[in-house]
């Protein structure tokens, strides 16, 4: 069976619009992703509380619901939003960003949950400290990224923005 062992499609050296300023946005967009899984939470916790107030009492045993609805609510955000087209969560887009594979296809459903999971578990077992890998390597990958085989880049619309222009393209 022969293994097929693709390149990497995006050159930091090549095309480098592709890999600026992506660390800082990076970070925007996860609050922003952030604030949009937290709020469906807080929401539900506030529907909890007015339940067992108006249950006596007995509507608090739903509490036990919100760890494991938090966490399948995060997957499917993850994985809905990166296995979409855009290849991006919406923080992500609102920042201009895709995750891409190693080799260049688009994200999907099963890589984007299981990126989150990759993130929280590096963040939470080696330390936030792990995030500083991305000062590292050349194409500004977490350790998540890496071990994934995924690299976020800036959208096609921004690249097209931050290219230079060719030699003798500019006003005369």
């Amino acid at each position: 069976m022969p293994i097929d062992i693709k390149p990497h499609a995006y050159d930091p050296y090549a095309s480098p619009e592709l890999f600026e300023g992506v660390l800082a946005r990076r970070v925007v967009a996860f609050v922003i992703d952030f604030v949009l899984i937290a709020v469906p939470v807080l929401l539900a916790a506030m529907f909890i509380f007015a339940f067992g107030i108006v249950t006596l009492g007995l509507g608090f045993a739903l509490y036990w619901l919100l760890p494991p609805a938090t966490v399948v609510w995060a997957l499917v955000y993850f994985g809905a939003t990166l296995g979409a087209p855009a290849s991006a969560t919406i923080g992500m887009r609102v920042m201009d960003l895709e995750m891409r594979t190693w080799y260049g296809a688009p994200a999907y459903f099963v890589l984007g949950a299981v990126h989150a999971v990759g993130f929280w578990f590096t963040v939470s077992f080696f330390t936030p400290f792990i995030l500083l890998v991305a000062f590292f390597n050349e194409r500004r990958r977490l350790l998540h990224d890496i071990v994934l085989g995924t690299v976020v880049i800036n959208n096609a619309r921004r690249a097209a923005m931050l290219r230079p222009a060719p030699f003798g393209a500019g006003p005369v």
